[in-house]
């Protein structure tokens, strides 16, 4: 039997990052993946996510982020690659949606770099967005995109590179932490470590579920269009962008929630394929629930509904013919934060999921974070409010 460290289920982005980083540090470590390493199965793939600091979900992730910019680029460096694209980013919304307000907050509470711009100025600026009179934004310089099939190939990279072994197409059947060692089983041999880090995404699902949790796996709907007019929406143009719509317009259509998108073609596959190609939009809101082992990855003709009325409504400009679609999935937890702490009966077993549709941008210091508890017990990093004992307070 081989015997190692640690052990890290799900290579995705948490999993890949911190295997990287546990190797890193000299730890002898094994990642498991279920599937191939990259797949497009679970939340990690798509050409593009979002990165940005004023955050509006709660300020508290902000530390947090200042230290996933630097590590951000300390991996650039270190793959010998870009990985980083900064594009800006412009958040619009009635001023007192969750969004704008939010994002308000987290600036003036850390000083970042932002401008307010009411109706006018934002017409005048990124005339893109056609957005109701009463609606303002906030353009923040720092904001742009992460390329995911790209940063996880590079964690996986240097995990590899710093000793980590990393097997693919190899599910956990099961595992035993009563004692000082964990035993895990899978579909073709048994390990054992010191502890084992469980970040596999949608299907940590049963893990929590355990501990009387409940973190939902949903199906989320990506499109890609081809813009009516190409230059208003390139890079270099066009930031990144959100436009939260909290109440949505039955009479067109037009679905509650945020949504978001990029710049044509960000991320685009540069391999000949078609991935990425196109003006990408989306909706963050909790999609239909789904199991993660029978999830439907293939897009329906009506998976469009979830985006069409609001490029419609509120960035005409883009709403030119479909390019294509894909699915993935969310790990939603009960009240949208992550879920990044020690079993409290195994404490040799640590969980990182629950990322709500909002976690890819933290990935290299979700690594550290999960580096630091399995080898030496604790962080620096202030995670204490994701941790698993907020869900057993009484109100």
């Amino acid at each position: 039997m081989d015997r190692y460290d640690a052990i890290v289920v799900g290579l995705g982005a948490m999993g890949s990052a911190a295997a990287a980083h546990l190797a890193r540090r000299g730890t002898r470590v094994l990642g498991i993946e279920q599937f191939a390493l990259g797949h497009a199965r679970g939340s990690s793939h798509g050409r593009s996510r979002m990165i940005r600091m004023c955050y509006y979900e709660h300020p508290d992730y902000v530390p947090l982020l200042r230290r996933a910019y630097e590590l951000w680029r300390e991996t650039e460096h270190a793959a010998d690659r870009p990985l980083l694209h900064i594009t800006g980013g412009i958040y619009i919304g009635p001023p007192d949606s969750e969004a704008l307000s939010g994002a308000s907050r987290a600036a003036a509470q850390h000083r970042l770099d932002h401008e307010l711009l009411d109706r006018a100025a934002l017409a005048a600026r990124f005339s893109q967005f056609c957005v109701p009179d009463d609606h303002a934004a906030l353009f923040e310089p720092l904001a742009g995109y992460l390329v995911p099939e790209d940063v996880i190939a590079a964690h996986v990279s240097l995990a590899r590179a710093a000793g980590a072994s990393l097997h693919d197409n190899e599910r956990v059947v099961s595992y035993r932490a009563d004692g000082p060692r964990v035993r895990v089983s899978t579909t073709r041999a048994e390990y054992e470590a010191e502890r084992i880090i469980f970040a596999c995404g949608a299907w940590a699902t049963r893990l929590v579920r355990d501990l009387g949790i409940e973190v939902r796996a949903t199906r989320q709907v990506l499109g890609w269009v081809t813009p009516r007019t190409h230059a208003l929406f390139a890079q270099g143009t066009c930031p990144v962008w959100a436009i939260d719509c909290p109440r949505g317009d039955a009479a067109i259509g037009l679905r509650a929630g945020l949504y978001y998108g990029f710049p044509t073609d960000a991320g685009a596959a540069t391999d000949g394929r078609s991935d990425g190609r196109g003006f990408k939009i989306a909706r963050h809101a909790i999609g239909p629930a789904t199991n993660p082992d029978t999830n439907d990855f293939t897009p329906r003709h009506e998976d469009e509904a979830d985006f069409r009325p609001a490029l419609r409504a509120f960035i005409p400009a883009a709403d030119g013919p479909l390019s294509q679609m894909r699915i993935c999935m969310y790990e939603n937890s009960p009240d949208g934060h992550f879920i990044i702490d020690r079993h409290p009966k195994m404490p040799n077993v640590l969980v990182a999921c629950g990322f709500s549709g909002h976690g890819f941008k933290f990935m290299p210091v979700i690594g550290e974070v999960l580096a630091d508890l399995a080898n030496d017990g604790a962080t620096r990093h202030p995670v204490g409010f994701l941790g698993l004992s907020r869900f057993s307070r009484k109100p």
